[in-house]
């Protein structure tokens, strides 16, 4: 019994480590990493010009569609919470959901709808150049 008790102590023990360690373990996750846009199109090379990077985060309320619009520059997201379709002037169609990311279209006319029940909530990140827009409405 004495050695039982022992054995389970000491699993016990060992496994607590193995936890502690989990904890403070840094975790790196590579969400995108691409030449392409979502829709496979290549990206452009990066404008010239003094770099300003722009980081956004948007709201987008049950049922809103937002207006047609286009990027200049290379731009990526994460949809953190709800939901998003990104639709392309051409009909290319992409679906996000939380945790998803994207790497939006450049220099082509798209708009985005939330067509769920809560606002949608993403972080883009616009690698543009100082005193150029990062958007362009139609």
């Amino acid at each position: 019994m004495k050695k039982l008790f022992c054995g389970i102590c000491l699993t016990l023990l060992l496994s607590s480590n193995v936890l502690a360690q989990d904890v403070n373990t840094v975790k790196v996750e590579v969400l995108a990493k691409t030449s392409s846009s979502w829709d496979g199109g290549s990206l452009p090379d990066y404008p010239k010009g003094k770099p300003e990077i722009t980081i956004l985060r948007i709201t987008i309320p049950p049922g809103v569609q937002l207006p047609l619009h286009k990027h200049p520059v290379i731009n990526a997201g994460v949809l953190l919470k709800g939901e998003l379709t990104v639709v392309t002037e051409d009909n290319k169609t992409l679906h996000l959901k939380a945790g998803d990311s994207i790497v939006e279209v450049v220099n082509k006319w798209h708009h985005g709808k939330n067509e769920g029940n809560k606002p949608a909530e993403i972080i883009v990140f616009y690698a543009g150049i100082r005193g150029a827009p990062i958007t362009i409405k139609k």
